[in-house]
């Protein structure tokens, strides 16, 4: 098998069908040995009958049908898992990323010797004035408090060696931030730039991108436990100065000190910074919790392929 292609579907009945013909005269303008992976991400809709009425007509395409909703990144690890293509291309279904783009990531691959994925940078940020300032505050906070640094507004759309494949799809965290796990696999990576379309508006909120920045730090950096640390002794430090100031006002120069103000803000002060520390803290062993767990990525329902 030359070439894999996967793709997940999660309310993409609109999609299946146009996707499926243009990236077929795309592949086969490559290879005639390819493959289609359909994962079915427990979509609500009808994206799976489209995708059966496909596979009944067509013998290159396979289907992974999960239990139920996964999430996006855990059904791209999946598809990945059964690929079996000396090359895959990874795609989001919704066209935003043109499945043409296949043509354009196989001839930078060919003419890019010793490089192990291409994968697409977004020339601009798509979407509105609230996506595109979140998104680059994202990544700051992001690389600012990670040891390794993410490349900012990657697409989903990359075409990988069955290698660097194998190797990614052995990380198992079960808090998937697979940004961060393209990067930390290594290997020879080289960036292309794409122009992402808009077909649809965000469902990210404010909240859902909070939610997003506070696991993918979590799940890969150990920072801001050794924030935390150094927090307590600046404040340390700075408490044990201040004393020492006022013991040698009081006794030395028999000045009276008042603190009823200072106390309280204090007391404010460090109680919002406890709070804040067991809260990081916190979030921490609740994902040793789930780690510990050893739980599955996904549990798939069926499997559609012809024996060959």
């Amino acid at each position: 098998m030359d070439l894999s292609i996967v793709t997940t579907m999660y309310r993409s009945e609109q999609y299946v069908e146009e996707f499926y013909q243009r990236i077929c005269t795309v592949a086969e303008s490559i290879t005639d040995s390819f493959e289609i992976i359909f994962v079915n991400d427990g979509s609500p809709d009808g994206s799976l009958d489209i995708a059966l009425s496909l596979f009944e007509r067509y013998s290159r395409i396979r289907i992974i049908d999960l239990s139920r909703n996964f999430g996006h990144h855990k059904a791209i690890m999946t598809g990945l898992s059964h690929a079996r293509g000396d090359l895959v291309f990874l795609i989001d279904i919704d066209l935003e990323e043109k499945p043409e783009l296949l043509k354009e990531f196989y001839s930078e691959y060919k003419n890019s010797p010793g490089v192990d994925v291409v994968y697409g940078v977004q020339e601009n940020r798509k979407g509105g004035y609230f996506e595109k300032i979140s998104g680059a505050i994202f990544y700051r906070i992001f690389n600012f408090l990670s040891y390794w640094e993410v490349p900012a507004n990657t697409t989903t759309a990359r075409l990988m060696s069955k290698n660097y494949v194998s190797n990614l799809v052995k990380h198992r965290d079960r808090e998937v931030y697979i940004d961060g796990l393209w990067t930390i696999t290594g290997f020879n990576q080289k960036p292309l730039s794409v122009t992402k379309l808009s077909n649809s508006e965000t469902t990210y909120t404010l909240f859902r991108k909070l939610a997003l920045t506070v696991n993918a730090i979590t799940s890969f950096s150990n920072k801001p436990l050794v924030y935390i640390f150094y927090m307590g002794v600046i404040i340390l430090v700075l408490s044990m100065m201040y004393i020492i100031q006022i013991v040698v006002k009081k006794l030395l120069l028999h000045v009276s000190v008042p603190g009823y103000t200072s106390i309280v803000v204090s007391i404010w002060f460090l109680g919002g910074l406890t709070i804040l520390s067991l809260g990081v803290v916190g979030i921490y062993l609740s994902k040793m919790f789930m780690e510990v767990k050893n739980r599955p990525y996904t549990v798939i329902r069926a499997i559609y392929e012809k024996k060959e």
